[in-house]
């Protein structure tokens, strides 16, 4: 396999935000760019090694966590590890098939989180429009593209051009400083983006310590590492039990730029945490915080650690 061009998953088709990230993060003319329908089989490829590593959203700074991504991850797929994080600016496009116009769409397609981005714009220039959910916005602006109905989508431009439909307006993210966080997930322990140490790049990036795969090529500017973890415990139901949980890395001068909730899927009332945190698993004091915790969860494990995507 030496030399073989990496294959690259992400959440397509051609003309999404994933996509266009992708482009964004890597640098290797050789690598192949695979589309996969929704973020699970996306992560799901990628754990049963069918690519080499994988882009899926995680989370958007309006919107919050893609529920998706981060149930997958922590349901499904214990054989993938992140590597790496790419920020990407957003702005959404109303677009629609040639010769409809904005007076007449009765309904609007895309993803879930652009339409919970675009609320305000459609609510004040559609009034009363009906929302279809698509597995992403260049799958919404293909069948828009293709329908009699009419119908609009949220989505980029790239992907209007891309289906031969019409921009009827730009722009219509209800926060201008939108961004959308996506996560690079490989098959562990393996991790293309693995450089010389010479490499790491600005802000003293540490270098992700796997193997390279065949290929490999790299994101260009490495930040600072940060570690990923997902835990949950029997003790939930405890008073106090989570700030017990936090108080590990918080005594020890761990700092979190992340905590997220989701339903541990059993009963009401339980749930696991996502948690980001500064710093390498390996570093001392990251883990002896992360054996403390085992102490108060029944489930802890790291996802992850790779350097902080710079913007």
């Amino acid at each position: 396999m030496s030399g073989a061009p990496l294959r690259l998953g992400f959440l397509g088709p051609a003309g999404t935000f994933t996509h266009a990230a992708l482009a964004a993060s890597w640098r290797s003319d050789g690598a192949e760019a695979v589309p996969f329908p929704t973020e699970r089989e996306t992560i799901l490829a990628a754990e049963r090694g069918e690519i080499d590593a994988c882009l899926v959203p995680i989370e958007n700074s309006i919107e919050g966590g893609v529920n998706a991504s981060l149930d997958t991850l922590a349901f499904d797929a214990e054989g993938v590890s992140i590597v790496g994080e790419e920020v990407l600016p957003v702005t959404h496009a109303l677009i629609a098939r040639a010769g409809v116009a904005v007076e007449e769409i009765t309904a609007v397609v895309s993803h879930p989180q652009p339409l919970g981005q675009c609320r305000r714009w459609l609510s004040e220039h559609l009034g009363d429009f009906r929302p279809i959910a698509a597995t992403s916005t260049a799958e919404a602006v293909r069948l828009v593209s293709q329908s009699d109905e009419p119908h609009a989508a949220i989505g980029t431009t790239t992907a209007a051009d891309l289906y031969g439909a019409t921009v009827l307006a730009s722009g219509i993210e209800d926060e201008h400083g939108n961004e959308t966080r996506f996560l690079w997930l490989a098959p562990t322990p393996t991790n293309p983006f693995a450089l010389p140490a010479s490499a790491a790049g600005e802000g003293g990036g540490a270098t992700p310590s796997a193997s390279p795969a065949a290929g490999a090529a790299s994101a260009p500017r490495l930040g600072a590492p940060k570690t990923s973890l997902v835990f949950h415990g029997a003790g939930d139901a405890s008073p106090g039990w989570l700030v017990r949980c936090l108080s590990e890395l918080a005594f020890r001068g761990i700092n979190l730029t992340r905590i997220e909730s989701r339903p541990l899927k059993r009963q009401l009332g339980h749930y696991l945490f996502f948690v980001d945190a500064e710093g390498d698993a390996a570093d001392p004091a990251v883990a002896e915080a992360i054996e403390r915790l085992r102490v108060h969860a029944e489930v802890v494990r790291v996802l992850g650690s790779y350097p902080r995507a710079l913007r």
